[in-house]
């Protein structure tokens, strides 16, 4: 068993050194001086959050940890620190004035809509006395600044590839994108998959796979997550025009529900986690779907800025709601983020390459 996991590390760390390579656009290239944004550490910082839960009266109930009881409050005090430079302050002022007129959407998953909700409550703090609208319109929810003719949108579509009901049931295509004219004419858009990759039994959300003219009743998750990627990257080579559209992948937002990956015998899940984890790299290493996610980036011509998130928000395992989403009535929660949270950081480096 021990050799058996040496050789899995092994090969992990083997395949994020190849993939490593120039046409992988992370936002190491908007540090200073080259400085890597996403190599750093986790420092106390008493001015932080950027806001509080009463400050952002949209905030869903499923992040708001602090309106659902959560005792404690360390772990909104952590700043993320570069070990070469800093981090630029995020200026939602700034911000809005540079984006005027713009339109940005996060397509995804929940975890797109934890970034979504995060961004829209740092710009409403900035600027807490301009009018807002907040709006739903399908599977579509739109955060407007009027003053500014700002557009804060997301979309729902944790697959970003189709599943669809015929009369076999619920069928995935992971070759197949229909709703990619939703994602046409924004400034810039931000992708995220990879959460509901790993559901099974009752939560799955299909019945078989259909891919390369067969029909499967499943398949390996991994490969299923490469190969939608694939028809997502390819969606990007032939329909988005760098030259007006800026786009992001979020990463891979880690989950912490095997303590073990951070050295605790003691605990069960993320359940009472009050720290960080305060070291340089994560004891559990690097996650495997990112490690696919870079594989299929590497191979694109088309730029996008990968949001590396994966390592610094799996230093987090104190940040997730636990009992303290929607107060704890609907099971434990060591996926999502609390709100002010870890997803602040992530638009603080989303702020940094718009910059």
């Amino acid at each position: 068993m021990g050799v058996f996991s040496i050789t899995v590390a092994s090969l992990v760390l083997l395949l994020l050194h190849q993939v490593r390579a120039k046409n992988i656009y992370s936002l190491s290239k908007h540090g200073k001086k080259g400085c890597d944004l996403f190599q750093g550490k986790w420092v106390y910082d008493h001015s932080y959050p950027h806001y509080k839960s009463g400050d952002c009266p949209f905030i869903g109930k499923e992040f708001d940890c602090q309106k659902n009881g959560r005792p404690d409050n360390q772990y909104l005090k952590y700043r993320w620190k570069p070990f070469a430079c800093d981090l630029p302050s995020f200026n939602g002022a700034s911000f809005l004035r540079r984006y005027r007129r713009k339109r940005i959407m996060f397509v995804g998953d929940s975890l797109s809509l934890n970034q979504w909700q995060s961004l829209t409550c740092m710009l409403h703090k900035a600027v807490p006395g301009a009018n807002y609208t907040l709006a739903r319109t399908g599977g579509v929810s739109t955060f407007r600044f009027p003053a500014y003719d700002l557009s804060l949108m997301y979309s729902r579509n944790a697959f970003l590839v189709d599943i669809v009901k015929n009369k076999l049931g619920r069928v995935l295509y992971p070759n197949s994108i229909s709703s990619g004219n939703t994602w046409k004419g924004f400034d810039v858009l931000i992708f995220d998959t990879w959460h509901w990759w790993l559901h099974t039994g009752r939560k799955q959300p299909w019945d078989f796979v259909r891919y390369g003219g067969k029909t499967f009743k499943d398949l390996n998750r991994m490969v299923a997550y490469e190969k939608a990627l694939i028809t997502w990257s390819r969606w990007v080579e032939a329909n988005i025009d760098p030259r007006k559209t800026m786009v992001f992948f979020q990463g891979v937002s880690p989950d912490h529900m095997s303590p073990s990956e951070w050295g605790d015998r003691n605990a069960k899940t993320c359940r009472g986690q009050t720290l960080p984890v305060l070291r340089k790299n994560y004891p559990g290493g690097p996650h495997p779907a990112e490690v696919v996610l870079e594989r299929v980036l590497r191979k694109m011509s088309k730029p996008v800025h990968l949001l590396k998130i994966t390592t610094l928000s799996q230093l987090r395992k104190d940040g997730h709601p636990a009992d303290y989403g929607y107060a704890g009535r609907r099971g434990m929660d060591c996926t999502h983020w609390c709100l002010p949270g870890i997803p602040d950081t992530w638009n603080e480096l989303l702020y940094a390459a718009l910059s």
